[in-house]
């Protein structure tokens, strides 16, 4: 393959050489080159790799900018939109000059796709920051820019465990009771070359959206439908399903040192043994996976980590927490101590005792520890895999307070 990489100060591009080898498998080259016709723009810069946008169609350009991520602030939006504007009037090319390029050859994943949806396809990438469940996603475009579908591609033990949970989780949502919810049908589910490869419906996000004011109450009511889809128990946490699962969680993380400590939190909860609604979540609500539309329905997508028989609310806990160290920029560690202070207003929904609501959100953080060690989120890069340094305390203070 004919494919130097750059030097970059986070890893995106040499994670740009690995996409191009997976989805352009030998005989195929996959090739850098500064200006040029054809291929892929590469947003901003092969050193600063942050989106793949094809060429040919100005319209799948813009599309493929509005369609990559979901801007966060007027600013963003601004600046996304700009940016979409120059790829659909042709001016996109002429300011970034750095192209991918591939040699036609057969067995491509962009070819299988095609022939999957039936339609050829252009494809586009978000390429995102180091993670360890980070996987190809990609854009699938008419040339009008319609968006088609999105593929994803699970390459390694925990992705391709995501991507068939996320296919089982589509299609047994399918037949559920979702109320204002709006999730992607399944259009394939399979393997390529190996890999678990998904690929769904594109949901309409380009509809108009709610008001800031409707969105908040819309998502509320969206998060507690999920919570009761399969329908909400009440039950004593320390005989709870949700206890002994999260405690072989707990256990499966070996000797790590924050294995021990989490076993303590469990063992506070389980002698306070509060009794707790018990529902399904999507478990991992935020803002970048989730739309609310003016004429009231709920798009929700990524739903890989889909679970059922957990602390009802939950999403609300993770959407909170998420929102203000992702969107608000509050220290870690500040945002955990807030989650837990503020959780019975968080969970006033979703039918949570007000006395024992803290524990609800202790246990909602025990259950991201263990997902982020299990994962190894630190050692990938992740910033918030550094449980140690931001969850563990919080919660530890909380329950040195609540003892006295």
């Amino acid at each position: 393959m004919v494919f130097r990489v750059p030097p970059d100060g986070d890893g995106r591009s040499a994670y740009l050489a690995e996409l191009a080898a997976l989805i352009w498998p030998a005989p195929a080259e996959p090739t850098l080159r500064k200006g040029g016709r054809g291929g892929w723009v590469v947003v901003p810069s092969a050193a600063r790799p942050r989106l793949l946008v094809p060429t040919g169609s100005g319209r799948a350009a813009a599309s493929a900018v509005r369609h990559s991520t979901e801007a966060v602030g007027r600013k963003a939006k601004l600046v996304r939109q700009g940016l979409a504007t120059a790829f659909r009037v042709g001016l996109g090319p002429l300011v970034f000059r750095d192209r991918l390029t591939v040699d036609a050859a057969a067995g491509t994943l962009d070819g299988y796709l095609a022939e999957v949806l039936g339609t050829p396809a252009l494809v586009s990438m978000h390429i995102g920051p180091a993670r360890a469940n980070r996987k190809p996603v990609l854009q699938l475009l008419g040339r009008d820019g319609r968006a088609l579908g999105y593929a994803k591609l699970g390459v390694d033990p925990l992705t391709r465990a995501l991507v068939d949970a996320e296919a089982a989780a589509l299609r047994r949502l399918a037949d559920l009771p979702l109320g204002p919810v709006t999730v992607a049908r399944v259009l394939y589910h399979g393997e390529w070359h190996g890999h678990a490869l998904l690929v769904q419906e594109a949901l309409p996000v380009r509809l108009p959206r709610a008001t800031p004011a409707a969105t908040e109450a819309s998502e509320r009511a969206a998060m507690v439908a999920v919570a009761g889809c399969l329908d909400v128990r009440r039950r004593s946490y320390a005989g709870s399903e949700h206890a002994a699962r999260l405690a072989d969680a707990v256990d499966g993380l070996g000797a790590r040192p924050e294995a021990g400590w989490l076993r303590a939190v469990l063992k506070t909860v389980a002698d306070a043994d509060p009794v707790l609604a018990f529902g399904a979540w999507h478990g991992d609500w935020n803002g970048g996976n989730s739309a609310v539309l003016a004429d009231g329905r709920v798009l929700v997508w990524d739903w890989e980590r889909f679970d059922t028989d957990v602390p009802a609310g939950y999403d609300a806990l993770h959407r909170a927490v998420q929102t203000a160290i992702g969107h608000d920029g509050v220290e870690p560690i500040d945002a955990a101590r807030a989650l837990i202070d503020g959780a019975g207003r968080t969970l006033g929904a979703f039918d949570q005792p007000e006395r024992d609501a803290d524990l609800v959100a202790v246990l909602y953080l025990v259950e991201l520890a263990a997902r982020y060690l299990r994962d190894r989120q630190a050692e990938a890069g992740a910033r918030l895999g550094h449980v140690d340094a931001w969850l563990l305390p919080a919660v530890e203070e909380h329950l040195a307070r609540r003892a006295r």
